[in-house]
């Protein structure tokens, strides 16, 4: 059975992860449109949640996780 290297499987999440930011980005400019475009500062926050074995989850938040990037203004 032919399974991935860990580079390919690697190269896969990273872009899983750049078109969530993409959805993320187009989603919230929609959401600020929605408010007239109001006069605030914002920021892309990441909570990541890991449940281990034991049945504990780990919560962590990354805050400023990505910047709002080209060609994506506001």
């Amino acid at each position: 059975m032919d399974t991935k290297s860990s580079s390919a499987i690697s190269a896969v999440a990273a872009a899983v992860r750049s078109m969530l930011c993409v959805v993320t980005m187009t989603g919230a400019l929609a959401w600020l449109r929605m408010l007239d475009n109001p006069d605030i500062l914002f920021r892309f926050d990441v909570v990541e949640v890991i449940i281990a074995d034991d049945g504990k989850a780990r919560v962590e938040l990354i805050k400023n996780a990505f910047p709002l990037s080209k060609p994506y203004l506001y």
